[in-house]
């Protein structure tokens, strides 16, 4: 789990991403999943849009998409999700220490 400090820092770190996904009407489905996967791992931050055709609450969106890429989710600000997940062979990101 992050931290208060972490998520902040991570919130200030995406500001400037733009949504490289969007979640339309179909909802999450599993190639998209593999998709933000592959993104998360060569990028560790990646902004997610909600379209407005999407049937399901963006509070479930953003929780699909966090369990489905078992990563952790920073921040959902009107509909946009803000994922994070420390990857394996490409980490970028330094995290402030927790205390």
């Amino acid at each position: 789990m992050l931290t208060t400090k972490q998520k902040s820092f991570l919130r200030s770190e995406a500001h400037h991403l733009d949504p490289i996904f969007q979640v339309g009407k179909g909802g999450v489905n599993e190639a998209m999943l593999v998709q933000i996967k592959e993104a998360l791992e060569k990028r560790e931050l990646v902004k997610i849009s909600i379209l407005q055709n999407n049937e399901d609450g963006k509070e479930e969106v953003a929780k699909a998409l966090a369990k489905g890429t078992k990563s952790q989710l920073v921040q959902l600000i009107g509909h946009t999700v803000v994922l994070y997940k420390q990857s394996v062979n490409n980490k970028k990101i330094e995290l402030p220490v927790k205390r």
